[in-house]
């Protein structure tokens, strides 16, 4: 009964209504055009779908509600996995978001997994996208963190910065996150003078 609670809450009551016509029965088209405005209909749907799923989930964990994203941004992943295909580079926001989450609740494990996978399509990918690459180093070194090793996160955390720069450039908002969790790093490590360096480039 919780865990169905903690569904409803998270996801469910957001996207019932969007679930009917993407899961029922389609209807039988007599045409060519007819079928594929019906295709493109229904992609559409699902791509709306996928995008209220993940940034409901992506509100919950920036609201500190780790436990309530899971079950919204697993919705994002089965439904992108059927638009996409499971190793498309769609899934590895979701992944990383996932991963994040199951990081918060302290499920390092199945966090871990998630890391993985979306590691793993990024690799598979020669022309991913230095944003992207720079979003599976940011994830990867806030696992690292959590997991207590801190010069893995260190290095992740700098690809982080140095991918973020080489696309967004040296001032932007962008790498800032990579800064921040750095010098948390940092002060953690006694070493402030590096610390407040970074905090002010924050």
């Amino acid at each position: 009964v919780s865990h169905q609670r903690t569904d409803w809450i998270s996801i469910h009551s957001h996207i019932c209504h969007l679930l009917i016509p993407v899961l029922g029965p389609q209807p039988c088209f007599h045409s060519e055009k007819e079928r594929k405005h019906g295709k493109e209909q229904l992609l559409r749907r699902q791509e709306s779908l996928i995008a209220v799923a993940f940034s409901t989930a992506q509100g919950f964990v920036w609201a500190g509600k780790p436990l309530e994203a899971i079950p919204a941004a697993l919705q994002a992943l089965r439904f992108s996995s059927q638009v996409f295909g499971s190793d498309s580079l769609q899934l590895v926001p979701i992944y990383l978001l996932l991963a994040e989450a199951s990081t918060g609740i302290g499920r390092l494990r199945q966090a871990a997994k998630y890391l993985s996978q979306a590691q793993w399509i990024v690799l598979q990918t020669p022309d991913c996208s230095a944003a992207l690459q720079s979003k599976l180093h940011r994830g990867l070194g806030l696992f690292a963190i959590a997991e207590g090793n801190l010069d893995q996160a260190l290095y992740h955390l700098a690809n982080d910065v140095y991918l973020a720069t080489s696309v967004f450039g040296l001032n932007s908002v962008e790498v800032s996150g990579a800064y921040f969790n750095m010098a948390n790093i940092f002060f953690q490590q006694n070493k402030k003078d590096t610390a407040n360096s970074l905090y002010t480039e924050v």
